[in-house]
């Protein structure tokens, strides 16, 4: 076989590889190997009894999702040893690492489902003598959760009918404390305890 061929056949094994992934990828990047995708969900339900007749949403929450990822990458493959632009393995671990660091939610596509707003928890990697020029990386992935919220303006606190509860908090400068005066009742309790204990 000639080195185009065996190139050819190469090359097309690649382009079969990124088929069959259908779309999988980390904020696009996209694996070579996809070794496993290990999906989480949990709802925290509270442990104390409900009142028959309650909503039930009110004692039960949905954590965040996680995706654990196992994805692999190699320098001797096909598009790698024909330099056509392919990142190296250093380049892509530098790639999540750098993805990491920026804080900023991504998109993730697995064989199952895609998910949005996510940031990379945990970066796992081994490098041995067996992979010395690949990478098989774990990637711990979880959701940030996204809600909007919307501020009030409050009405003049001489407009409110009951601003002493409903006022904004308003600056009203540095306080002194007032001493309070004895009344006689307190007044005589002390004299009497100083009879009892003597001088």
């Amino acid at each position: 076989m000639s080195i185009l061929s065996g190139a050819g056949i190469a090359i097309a094994g690649q382009v079969e590889d990124i088929l069959l992934r259908q779309g999988r990828s980390i904020a696009g990047i996209v694996p070579q190997v996809v070794v496993e995708e290990k999906h989480r969900d949990e709802l925290v339900i509270t442990n104390h009894p409900v009142q028959n007749g309650a909503n039930i949403t009110d004692h039960a929450y949905k954590q965040p999702s996680m995706v654990s990822l196992r994805y692999g990458w190699s320098s001797s493959g096909a598009l790698f040893s024909l330099d056509l632009g392919a990142p190296s393995v250093d380049d892509v671990y530098d790639m999540l690492l750098k993805l990491q660091e920026s804080r900023q939610p991504f998109d993730v596509v697995t064989g199952r489902r895609t998910y949005t707003n996510m940031l990379i928890r945990s970066i796992d990697l081994v490098t041995d003598r067996t992979t010395e020029n690949s990478i098989v990386v774990d990637v711990l992935l979880q959701q940030i959760i996204v809600v909007e919220t919307q501020a009030a303006t409050l009405k003049p606190a001489s407009l409110m009918s009951m601003p002493e509860k409903t006022a904004p908090v308003a600056n009203a400068g540095v306080k002194q404390p007032i001493p309070v005066s004895q009344s006689v009742i307190n007044q005589f309790y002390h004299v009497i305890q100083s009879i009892i204990k003597g001088p």
